[in-house]
C-alpha cells in the first residue's frame, strides 16, 4: 500500500494533511521537495530553518514541511511535530559513515508522543550514486 493511500485512509473526510520531512543534513530532504513540486534543483544550499510547500493532490492538499537537518537544529525538530499525518524519514544510501546516526535520530522520532499517530515512510534516496547502500541493506541498518 502506497504512502498516500495509507494517508488517505486515515484521514478520508479531512482533504489536507501535514507531512513533515526529516532526516540527517544533506540528506536530499529539499531536493525531494522541490522535485514533488515542479522547481529547478540546480542550487540548493543547506536549510536553516525550514521550507513549506503545499501541493494538491488528487483533490487533497499536502502541507509538506521540510525541516534542517543539521546537527544543531535537531532538537527543534519536536517543535514541529502537532497534528503530523505523514513523517517522511530521508535516508541518504550513499552516506555509509552516519547510517548509524541516520538510525539513532529516527529512533529518537520513533519514541515520540506526538507523532504516535503519523504515518511512516523511509525514503532511501541517492540510490544512484556508487558505494551506495540498498534498500534492504538500509532497512538491516534501521531496525
Amino acid at each position: 500500500m502506497g504512502f498516500l493511500t495509507v494517508l488517505k485512509k486515515m484521514r478520508q473526510k479531512e482533504k489536507e494533511m501535514r507531512i513533515l520531512l526529516l532526516g540527517l543534513d544533506n540528506a536530499g530532504k529539499t531536493t525531494i521537495l522541490k522535485r514533488f513540486n515542479g522547481e529547478p534543483i540546480d542550487s540548493i544550499s543547506p536549510t536553516l530553518g525550514f521550507n513549506i510547500k503545499t501541493l494538491e493532490h488528487n483533490g487533497y492538499t499536502l502541507n509538506m514541511w521540510d525541516v534542517g537537518g543539521q546537527k544543531s537544529l535537531r532538537s527543534y525538530w519536536r517543535n514541529y511535530f502537532e497534528c503530523t499525518d505523514g513523517l517522511v524519514w530521508v535516508v541518504d544510501s550513499a552516506d555509509r559513515m552516519r547510517m548509524e546516526s541516520c538510525k539513532e535520530e529516527m529512533q529518537v522520532l520513533l519514541q515520540e508522543e506526538r507523532l504516535a499517530g503519523a504515518t511512516l515512510l523511509v525514503l532511501c534516496n541517492k540510490q544512484d550514486l556508487p558505494g551506495a547502500l540498498s534498500s534492504n541493506e538500509i532497512k538491516e541498518v534501521l531496525m
